[in-house]
């Protein structure tokens, strides 16, 4: 793909502090048109990628680029929305001073109403930043990232303040930005809306992307699905099926651990008259996810 059409990328990015290497090598690129969210937990290197990839910090190897260019120059940046962590926002300006100040910096911002109308703070306008609450404050901060319009948002923890009708409106207008063909950078510690929101995901730990793909390919390569069933066949039988990891009975329900499910459900129906299936779920993507950060860690430990 023409880097002057990709969103954001990092190339081949290394970033140390002192002992510390934050980021090793890292290839990561957000593409037109999607929602891309990096999941890792603490210290993994998400905020490190984040603020590499708006210029906030300089790689000490590799490359970071915005639409294709330099992201530490001001107007390639301009192209760019950030909701972060650390906002440092002045508690005596109003909510519409702030976001009229902020619409100043970009060529085409949207009109003051829309911004706060897709932020859903409407009635606030007036209000001081320092008499919100600490959702209202995070909203405040969504309308900072959109109100020039951008190209992309980059969203570090967005909804981590807000409660559960506030974080699912949230999820709807940023579905709605990238219906627009907009893209969006999502960093959460929610794995319900990384499952919801993202388009593909990209698993950090240590520095490095150790998973990457969509939801589905991810809880596939942590461990499939579950397959919960009644069989004819012993537990012995059960195992010999291609396919299957694990087979555990209980209360006359056989619950079978699968990566492949859609062929071992074919498998059982050809080789048991009397199976049936009640049901087959995929491991939640909360599951999946620690399954491959604890086999990451469990491989980096020393013998």
């Amino acid at each position: 793909m023409d880097d002057a059409q990709t969103p954001a990328r990092l190339t081949r990015v290394t970033k140390r502090y002192g002992a510390i290497t934050a980021l090793d090598g890292i290839d990561v690129a957000l593409r037109p048109g999607e929602t891309l969210a990096l999941l890792g937990p603490n210290g993994a290197g998400k905020t490190t990628a984040i603020r590499t990839l708006l210029g906030i910090i300089k790689p000490d190897d590799g490359t970071a680029t915005l639409f294709g260019r330099d992201p530490r120059v001001a107007k390639n940046r301009a192209r760019v929305g950030a909701m972060l962590q650390v906002s440092g926002v002045p508690a005596t300006l109003t909510v519409a001073e702030h976001v009229r100040l902020f619409s100043s910096y970009y060529p085409h911002p949207l009109p003051l109403e829309e911004t706060l109308a897709i932020a859903g703070l409407r009635g606030l306008a007036k209000r001081l930043y320092g008499e919100l609450s600490g959702g209202q404050k995070q909203r405040v901060a969504f309308a900072l990232a959109i109100c020039g319009d951008p190209d992309a948002l980059v969203l570090d923890e967005p909804t981590s303040a807000l409660d559960v009708e506030s974080r699912h409106a949230l999820w709807t207008q940023i579905r709605r930005y990238v219906a627009r063909g907009r893209s969006v950078l999502l960093t959460t510690h929610d794995l319900a809306e990384a499952d919801a929101l993202a388009d593909r995901i990209a698993v950090l730990f240590g520095g490095r992307v150790i998973a990457e793909g969509t939801a589905a390919q991810i809880k596939e390569r942590a461990g499939g699905a579950t397959v919960r069933c009644t069989s004819g066949l012993d537990d012995e039988r059960l195992r010999a099926v291609r396919g299957v990891d694990s087979v555990v009975r209980a209360n006359g329900i056989i619950r079978i651990a699968t990566r492949v499910p859609d062929a071992v459900v074919r498998a059982l129906y050809v080789n048991d008259p009397t199976f049936t299936l009640l049901d087959v779920a995929q491991t939640p993507l909360e599951e999946a996810f620690l399954v491959l950060t604890r086999t990451t860690a469990s491989e980096e430990v020393p013998a």
